[in-house]
């Protein structure tokens, strides 16, 4: 196993409890709009992009632009509404970031959603910055999952040169096929949030998790 220096936690779904706020949120936004989309549809986008994702599901036209602004502000006051109040860390998860610290790892959350967003998320959560060494965010990137732009932001953000280095951890396919592109040196699953065993484990990976919470055993066993 690679000697570990930096640690990057997805959030919905791997680090925040995934009740279904942020599917019911996108699925709300879009028909205010008039568009519906499947289950199936909404599955696949798990861990995107979401401004890029919105942009991808409607109809092209000179306005593009300003309907995907519409339909992401649409979405962010969705997602406010159903995590207000109701948001909750995966269990041990600030724990987690607490004792890879402690240990002199460095650790840092990446996510699809823009940087207001993640802070709406962060404050309703009642986590704190200062618990993290970096958070990279969808709308500082620019690409998002499946492309390794998030994970390399956070090694930017960290001083961390070696992909080898990393461990990466989320709940979605995308998760992994970033982590996948990145290189990095523990490409991880976890059985948390969107995507099951079934479908995480066809991807790229080097380990699959139950959560999080399992992470410094993990690194223990090496």
């Amino acid at each position: 196993m690679p000697a570990i220096t930096l640690t990057i936690f997805d959030m919905a779904g791997t680090t925040v409890r995934d009740d279904n706020q942020v599917p019911q949120a996108f699925t709300a936004a879009l028909a205010e709009h008039g568009i519906a989309i499947t289950g199936a549809q909404i599955q696949a986008l798990r861990g995107a992009s979401k401004r890029q994702a919105i942009a991808a599901l409607l109809p092209p036209g000179p306005d593009l632009a300003a309907r995907t602004d519409a339909v992401y502000a649409g979405f962010r006051d969705q997602l406010a509404q159903r995590f207000a109040g109701t948001a909750r860390e995966v269990p041990g998860a600030a724990a987690v970031f607490a004792e890879l610290r402690r240990r002199g790892l460095r650790v840092a959350l990446n996510t699809g959603f823009d940087r207001d967003t993640t802070r709406m998320l962060l404050d309703a959560l009642g986590w704190n910055e200062a618990m993290v060494d970096a958070v990279a965010c969808g709308d500082e990137v620019a690409r998002g999952r499946p492309a390794p732009d998030l994970i390399r932001r956070c090694m930017q953000l960290t001083g961390t040169v070696d992909a080898g280095a990393v461990a990466s951890l989320g709940d979605t396919v995308l998760d992994l096929r970033a982590g996948h592109a990145a290189g990095v040196g523990l490409n991880i699953g976890v059985l948390s949030g969107a995507h099951g065993r079934e479908l995480l484990a066809a991807e790229p990976h080097t380990h699959l998790l139950a959560s999080v919470a399992d992470l410094p055993a993990l690194l223990d066993a090496k």
